[in-house]
């Protein structure tokens, strides 16, 4: 399906025009399915319990709390207790985070609390020679850390090759882990390629729950012609692809909906009121009802009670008003990691990878992270092979100028 009729964006007023109004568009959209729905209607997807509203993470059944805390890193034991206080009972790790203590504290939690008073994912990666022993030994040393018997959701980290999801060697790790009882449920996480990944996740209907990346800059419209699946509308296509997962039963967790880590900016020219923009974020997230959580990292008393403040409070028209001008201003700096640019790439520079990367080291702060990540990159993955033809320019649906964005990134990360 190619898309027709799209005006001359190639001067800086017509972008804008035309983010104006797609923007703009997304915008009317977006209240009029609100008013579609009434009191009544807009609740049944969620039951409160206490100040802490749950919804069911697909078929796995688990209810969760629609704020989730994300262990990368996790915060500190006060922080923890008093977000399980609020209601927060599940927690997204993994066995890298913070080479593991991300996963010991927790385990801290679990045995201070209770295990069965909160739901733990973690997760594996298939790097260099993985194999179906590396994922075995790699769940047992999260089991161990986190000093638990079982995990309720293990997940592949960042999946972004389809052919990974059925491969017999990751397939025979699953089952033989869950035959002696080591998980509950299983699932993956993803950053990029999700038009491919989320599609044979939920096709093949062996995965219970997905975690994707998934914030406001999805409103917005591709520039280009490009073309697409008969089944796979847009560019970024991110809802609709939640909404696939929705109709299979297959549970969404949201990440990186604040598009930030711990070092949150100061972003006071969008406030609405009282309402900081971040809160604006995870309003407009929630308000999907095929979202079951949204997953953040809260690492101070005040980010716990930013984010904890949105439950219950619908987003309102001026904060849309303000959230949706944050995308005008910004978008061009955002990468949607649909992998086009890669695709297109002649010397297959692991471009997606490299924005992720420097969007850690600037925006999340995790200058660490950042550096350890794009150092695993071989010489031919990063900007030194880059040849300055400019196709993953030509690619990219969104005007991201992905060339000084890599050379930044090998700057900073190199």
């Amino acid at each position: 399906m190619m898309r027709k009729d799209k005006p001359d964006h190639n001067s800086s007023h017509g972008r804008r025009t035309f983010m104006k109004n797609c923007i703009l568009g997304a915008f009317s959209a977006s209240l009029a399915s609100t008013k579609l729905l009434s009191g009544n209607e807009k609740q049944s997807h969620r039951v409160k319990k206490g100040q802490m509203y749950y919804r069911r993470l697909g078929r796995t059944d688990l209810q969760i709390s629609e704020i989730s805390v994300g262990g990368s890193p996790v915060p500190e034991m006060p922080i923890l207790h008093q977000a399980y206080e609020r209601g927060v009972n599940y927690i997204d790790t993994s066995h890298t985070y913070q080479n593991g203590n991300s996963e010991r504290q927790i385990g801290q939690l679990l045995k201070e609390v209770g295990r069965d008073k909160v739901h733990v994912g973690t997760k594996f990666h298939l790097r260099r020679n993985w194999s179906e022993e590396t994922i075995i030994s790699s769940v047992e040393g999260s089991l161990g850390r986190l000093d638990t018997d079982y995990m309720d959701v293990l997940l592949i980290h960042g999946a972004s090759n389809p052919e990974h999801l059925d491969d017999e060697r990751v397939l025979n790790a699953f089952e033989k882990l869950k035959k002696q009882g080591k998980y509950r449920f299983n699932g993956l996480s993803c950053h990029s390629n999700h038009h491919e990944v989320v599609k044979k996740a939920v096709e093949c209907g062996y995965y219970d729950m997905i975690q994707l990346g998934y914030n406001v800059f999805d409103i917005q419209e591709s520039e280009k012609e490009i073309q697409t699946y008969e089944d796979y509308l847009g560019a970024g296509g991110i809802r609709r692809l939640i909404a696939l997962a929705k109709s299979n039963d297959v549970g969404i967790i949201a990440m990186k909906t604040l598009k930030v880590g711990g070092k949150r900016q100061n972003l006071d020219k969008y406030k609405t009121g009282t309402t900081s923009i971040y809160q604006a974020m995870l309003k407009w997230a929630l308000e999907n009802r095929d979202i079951s959580s949204v997953v953040t990292e809260m690492l101070t008393f005040d980010q716990l009670e930013e984010d904890l403040g949105v439950i219950g409070k619908p987003l309102t028209e001026g904060e849309r008003k303000n959230l949706f001008r944050h995308v005008v201003e910004n978008s061009k700096d955002y990468c949607h990691m649909c992998g086009l640019c890669r695709k297109s790439c002649p010397s297959r520079i692991e471009t997606p990878s490299i924005l992720r990367f420097l969007a850690y080291h600037e925006g999340y702060g995790k200058i660490g992270l950042a550096k350890e990540a794009y150092s695993r990159l071989k010489p031919a993955q990063t900007a030194s092979a880059c040849k300055n033809c400019g196709e993953c320019e030509n690619a990219c649906p969104y005007g991201v100028p992905v060339r000084n964005k890599i050379r930044e990134a090998h700057f900073l990360l190199g």
